[in-house]
């Protein structure tokens, strides 16, 4: 969604991602909770909240009641933030005489004089400053005075209708820390933001936040993944394909060998995906990187997205075959990036792409392999439903996707940790089979939505002159298999490199 928030009228909240879920920000002069776990990002977002306000001249006021004025301070320095004037902040601390042990003796009760004496604090400072914009952190220390439910929530409606009369926009943040099932805020909240933070098994912690209420407004649903880096939090809104189209007119990408372009039918449409699917060593990677090292050669701009091998050895290996992809970096027309699935969260890394294929223009998209992918993802059906986005976005944007998967196994019947075939526009299948007492390869192109192609089977060599595919295997039968079998009159092998 692309929305503009001063025609919308909203207060932006100085997080892009987030102002996009928000179709453009928060509604000015309403009430709103955010809430999640010590350390989601909570007291990040705030600060991002009222620095945005004061960069469009609005005045902000942060209460803190559980930190330190010097705490967040130090905080927003370890962004490379300086809170500025326009942002006041005022640690709220409980007056000395409620901690005078005759004081505590009172018939009355102390928290009784600890909350009333809190909101009248509040409300002065409030008053004083003057602020467009609000942040409470945070409610624990509220519900905690109040004791009960009723008297709390009537202490939030009192907090809700005072800062109502100014029109100020406030954001209230709840740590969860004393009743997580408490929803008393968020009935009575205008809108509900709750971030979340996810251990795995391995790898780094994974965070994601969900709106679950917004009055009056549409807002984009489900899970968004975020991550707290320096300069703030960055959230990456959940992939919708549909919301994204453009016009481009396709046409076919060669990968200037005559007898692939030929098993392919002329080649690959522009605009459409491409599975390469194979056991470990066949060369998935290498025919996608004919197709880039193609485009390249046209002119165009191409991206790879390596999960499996170190870009040192890649670079190394595929210039012995021809591929100078280290010149083709340099020159710009190439980004290449190594991928850490453990450190990565596909929401993080669908964002990645694409900035390669809106702002770099990239048309040609290698993403090796999708068993890398798969490991960046909690559960196998979200995996599909990711790719599946993500394949529809870049082939609507005009560019072409090629996606290598390793099968389990070497010869005969292999497995795929992922079945994504149907998703796929283009499906091209490798294998190693036995003939002449050596092991060689075979390809095939066992579907292809866009046209027509050749259901033959051809050889194919990887040497220092890259890649060559031979004539259509018309005398064996079971290649795919693994061992073929002579039933005619063989077409001739490759020939292979003699023994030194």
């Amino acid at each position: 969604m692309n929305h503009d928030p001063k025609a919308s009228g909203k207060a932006r909240t100085g997080v892009a991602g987030l102002d996009d879920i928000l179709v453009g920000g928060l509604a000015p002069g309403h009430l709103f909770l955010l809430e999640g776990s010590p350390g989601t990002g909570k007291t990040t977002v705030a600060l991002s909240f009222l620095l945005e306000g004061a960069r469009l001249g609005e005045q902000g006021l942060y209460i803190t009641l559980s930190e330190t004025e010097r705490e967040l301070r130090d905080g927003a320095r370890s962004h490379g933030w300086t809170i500025p004037d326009e942002v006041a902040v005022f640690e709220l601390v409980p007056p000395e005489s409620l901690l005078d042990a005759a004081q505590q003796q009172s018939l009355l009760y102390s928290s009784d004089l600890e909350l009333g004496e809190a909101t009248r604090q509040i409300f002065e400072t409030f008053e004083r400053v003057q602020p467009a914009r609000v942040v409470l952190d945070s409610l624990s220390e509220i519900r905690l005075l109040a004791q009960s439910s009723l008297r709390y929530r009537r202490q939030i409606l009192a907090l809700k209708h005072y800062f109502a009369r100014f029109g100020a926009t406030v954001l209230l943040l709840d740590d969860l820390t004393s009743d997580a099932l408490d929803k008393t805020v968020h009935s009575v909240a205008h809108g509900v933001i709750r971030l979340e933070e996810l251990a795995p098994e391995y790898g780094a912690e994974r965070r994601r936040l969900r709106v679950s209420k917004y009055r009056g407004q549409a807002f984009r649903g489900g899970f968004h993944d975020f991550a707290i880096k320096h300069g703030g939090v960055h959230v990456f809104p959940r992939l919708v394909a549909a919301e994204h189209r453009s016009g481009f007119d396709r046409h076919r990408m060669t990968s200037d060998i005559a007898e692939l372009d030929a098993l392919l039918g002329g080649g690959i449409e522009q605009g459409s995906s491409a599975l390469v699917l194979g056991p470990a060593g066949t060369g998935k990677s290498t025919f996608a990187l004919q197709f880039v090292a193609a485009a390249v050669e046209r002119g165009e701009k191409a991206a790879i997205f390596v999960f499996d091998e170190e870009l040192g050895l890649l670079f190394s290996r595929t210039r012995s075959m021809g591929f100078d992809l280290e010149q083709m970096r340099d020159s710009g027309a190439l980004h290449i990036e190594q991928v850490d699935a453990a450190e990565l969260s596909p929401g993080e890394f669908a964002h990645r792409v694409r900035q390669r294929v809106d702002i770099a223009q990239a048309k040609t998209v290698v993403i090796d392999s999708l068993n890398g992918y798969q490991a960046a993802m909690p559960d196998e059906n979200a995996l599909i439903l990711h790719v599946h986005e993500l394949l529809q976005y870049l082939n609507r944007q005009g560019a072409t996707t090629f996606l290598t998967v390793a099968q389990h196994g070497l010869v005969g019947d292999m497995k795929s940790p992922v079945d994504i075939t149907y998703l796929a526009d283009t499906v091209i299948l490798l294998r190693y089979f036995e003939a002449t007492g050596q092991v060689r390869r075979a390809v095939s192109v066992i579907k292809k939505r866009t046209g027509a192609h050749e259901e033959t089977i051809r050889e194919y060599r990887i040497s220092g002159n890259g890649l060559s595919l031979g004539k259509p295997l018309v005398g064996f039968q079971g290649v795919l298999r693994g061992v073929p079998t002579l039933v005619g009159n063989a077409a001739p092998l490759l020939s292979m490199p003699s023994a030194t």
